[in-house]
Parts: C-alpha cells; structure tokens; sequence
C-alpha cells in the first residue's frame, strides 16, 4: 500500500512538472517540490509506524 501511495504521489509530481494542476499552492511548475516533501513524509512516517507496531 505504502509503494502504491508513493507511486501515485511520485506521478502527480510529474504531472506538476509538465502542467501545473493549479491547486492551492500548486500554481507554478516550480511547486512540485511541495509534492516531492509530502512524498518523502509519508513514506518516513510509514516507515515509523510499521516499524512501532512490529513487535506487535
């Protein structure tokens, strides 16, 4: 699921690069970065969870 979700945000980045999908904060091409930090925050916090409920 976590892969899945990385891939799709990944693609969305893209999409910002090629047109701009003119979101809040997402007007410029220049903003994929935004998308790009959400991305690597996800996956740093999936990373965390399912390393908490291993013991589990």
């Amino acid at each position: 699921m976590t892969k899945i979700l990385m891939v799709l945000l990944f693609l969305i980045a893209a999409v910002q690069v090629i047109k701009p999908l003119g979101w809040p904060g997402l007007k410029k091409r220049s903003d994929a970065w935004k998308l790009v930090a959400g991305v690597v925050a996800v996956t740093f916090a999936s990373v965390i969870l399912s390393a908490a409920f291993q013991g589990f």
